[in-house]
């Protein structure tokens, strides 16, 4: 049945190949930002709907969330879809392939799902790379009764288990006093020099962070006037962990440093627009390891060097799925080296062939993973007895 199952899946991959990638490449043409994703998701909703799935749009009071179910076997497997852009360079992280992967896997599991024991949930999950939409829908329930969950996302690099870690995100805004800055400027209170002394401060403290732990940020108002001294500066500032124990204690340096800010000059600080903790992210075994062995039954050649395993990958909602439950988020090559994630030359990689193939492959994959989860024993008894997800 394992080889009928599959075969029958892979021929609904290839059956909606030309449906799948004129998805991906609409949705990298028209890039949408966090919780602005209608079209993407519209598209989405329309393509699954169009394979017989049962689609419901707007779900867990998220507008551009969906979800996208098939059969009703004894075995609840979700497969996740992203589709937001990055501001000013799109689809800099392949979200479009990302959307159509999941899509494609749904698509052919949607095939086989009675025939192997699968319930299969195809679910779109908005503001990846802002505030998380997969915590919010983790914490609205859209996870219950699920018994693992998978996405697969592009890259320079094929990676059946990325080291993805912790991370939060927060603004800051100083305000001190105007004045003149020639003829008055002992009357002002310069939050330019708060935003200064923190950002000192935090180049210092990096030479006693873990090896792992990651701060980065930007100004986003450093003042109106040269000729003014600045009351008022802004900035966003993320800060990364290998974990989210970890993380607790770096964002805490880390705020001390923007405290110093402000005792230094005498101006206030106040920080808002704190992101949800992004968790790391844990690979389920079993599920990495099936993954692995279907991506290179179809071709695939995984990255050996220990750097690319270990180098952190950057945050993801998906770590706290998998928190949660059972879960994989491997990642794909789209042959895009030397250009890499989040650079525009990776954006315009994810519509080349190689991204496309990337694309079926992947579907497949993950449908071959599903299929392995339901039909092996061993494994599918130990999903089973785990609690499912909650929310």
């Amino acid at each position: 049945m394992t080889v009928d199952a599959k075969k029958a899946a892979r021929e609904q991959v290839e059956r909606a190949r030309e449906e799948l990638l004129a998805l991906s490449h609409r949705i990298h043409g028209t890039p949408e930002l966090a919780f602005q994703e209608e079209r993407a998701s519209a598209w989405l909703c329309e393509t699954l709907a169009g394979a017989g799935l049962e689609v419901e749009a707007g779900v867990h009071d998220l507008p551009t969330a969906f979800t996208a179910r098939a059969g009703s076997g004894p075995l609840h497997l979700v497969v996740c879809a992203e589709y937001d852009a990055l501001p000013a360079v799109g689809h800099a992280c392949g979200h479009n392939l990302i959307a159509a992967m999941a899509a494609g896997a749904g698509i052919a599991l949607a095939r086989v799902a009675d025939d192997v024991g699968l319930t299969v949930t195809v679910l779109g999950t908005p503001a990846e790379e802002s505030t998380g939409g997969k915590i919010l829908l983790l914490e609205r329930g859209a996870f219950a009764g699920a018994h693992a969950a998978m996405m697969v996302h592009p890259s320079s690099r094929e990676l059946a288990e990325m080291a993805m870690i912790a991370s939060t995100k927060f603004d800051v805004h100083y305000t001190g006093r105007e004045a003149h800055s020639a003829s008055y400027p002992e009357l002002g209170v310069n939050a330019a020099d708060a935003l200064v002394v923190a950002q000192t401060a935090v180049g210092l403290l990096r030479q006693h962070l873990r090896a792992g732990d990651r701060v980065h940020g930007i100004v986003t108002k450093g003042g109106d006037a040269a000729n003014v001294v600045p009351a008022h500066t802004a900035g966003s500032w993320m800060v990364r962990a290998r974990t989210l124990a970890e993380l607790d204690d770096v964002r805490a340096r880390v705020l001390r440093c923007f405290e110093a800010g402000a005792l230094a000059t005498g101006a206030s600080l106040r920080v808002e627009a704190e992101q949800r903790p992004y968790a790391e992210m844990r690979h389920d075994p079993d599920l990495a390891a099936a993954y692995r062995r279907n991506a290179e039954a179809l071709g695939r050649r995984f990255d050996h060097s220990g750097e690319a395993g270990s180098r952190p990958g950057g945050s993801t909602d998906m770590g706290n799925v998998s928190l949660a439950l059972p879960a994989i988020h491997p990642t794909i090559d789209i042959g895009s080296l030397p250009a890499v994630n989040h650079q525009p030359e990776f954006a315009a990689h994810c519509v080349t062939p190689e991204a496309d193939q990337a694309l079926l492959d992947g579907a497949v994959a993950m449908a071959w993973t599903a299929i392995d989860a339901a039909l092996d024993e061993r494994v599918r008894t130990r999903l089973l007895a785990s609690e499912p997800g909650t929310g």
